[in-house]
């Protein structure tokens, strides 16, 4: 197995379309396109707002540091508060985040449900 290290202030910077935040994508497979079959991310949460829904693809997110934020959707009331600690959803669902304080940055695993599985 090869381990690839990155350096957090290297990776490219995707704003988000609704000014609220921004990616910097880890990995992504196949790298090019929206299609993805799985994508490691760090996203820093820089106000509440929509989270972006993805057809067919199941999401992890786990608080790396800040005051964290709520995931509140069809079905889901979760409070991402302690650091390290995943939680797993649906990426069907459309959420709305409201941050529990101030900026938030979160790591992120999504994968193409059907073809890729993770665990967090």
């Amino acid at each position: 197995m090869q381990i690839n290290r990155f350096d957090f202030a290297s990776l490219p910077v995707s704003p988000w379309r609704n000014g609220g935040g921004e990616t910097r994508e880890i990995v992504c497979q196949p790298a090019e396109g929206a299609n993805f079959d799985w994508r490691a991310s760090i996203a820093t949460i820089a106000q509440d707002g929509p989270f972006s829904a993805f057809d067919g693809i199941d999401r992890s997110i786990t608080l790396l540091e800040g005051d964290g934020v709520r995931l509140v959707g069809d079905g889901i009331d979760h409070r991402l508060a302690m650091p390290g600690e995943p939680f797993a959803f649906s990426g069907d669902v459309a959420l709305q985040a409201q941050l529990l304080g101030g900026v938030s940055q979160d790591f992120n695993i999504m994968t193409r449900r059907g073809r890729w599985r993770a665990t967090v």
